[in-house]
């Protein structure tokens, strides 16, 4: 018992990973990310110029590759298991969808946003519904 739970909380916790890892991808959250670094460094007195993260940029496609592989590993474990809810695949998906990192798909990217964002907002609308109903 105390086995299939660890093993469930590592499946969620590799599918939040993926989610998270996936939205790395996005040029406007790792840009604000850096913003928001300066700004905390500049409270203590530390002043930087330019972007501080800006070496993820190089490493977002791999990144969001690896999000990828984690999220069909996850969706893996889903069908054969059950142990992992499909919010959270749903959530995970949608994340991944809007951090797309490809410079050939950059006339799509708001697509892949708008479709990413109502995959995260459905994940959480049927999240919130399955808590009610507890």
């Amino acid at each position: 018992m105390v086995i299939n739970r660890f093993k469930e909380k590592l499946v969620g916790i590799t599918g939040s990973l993926s989610g998270i890892t996936s939205i790395l991808g996005s040029w406007q959250v790792c840009h604000n990310i850096c913003l928001g670094l300066i700004t905390l460094l500049s409270l203590v007195g530390i002043t930087l110029i330019g972007m501080p993260l800006f070496f993820l940029t190089k490493i977002a496609v791999p990144v969001w590759i690896f999000a990828v592989l984690m999220l069909i590993l996850v969706f893996y474990f889903y069908i054969k298991r059950g142990c992992i809810s499909r919010e959270l695949i749903l959530f995970n998906l949608g994340i991944i969808l809007a951090g797309i990192p490809f410079k050939f798909l950059e006339n799509f990217r708001i697509v892949f946003w708008i479709i990413g964002s109502i995959l995260v907002f459905v994940s959480i609308i049927s999240y919130i519904k399955g808590r009610k109903k507890k």
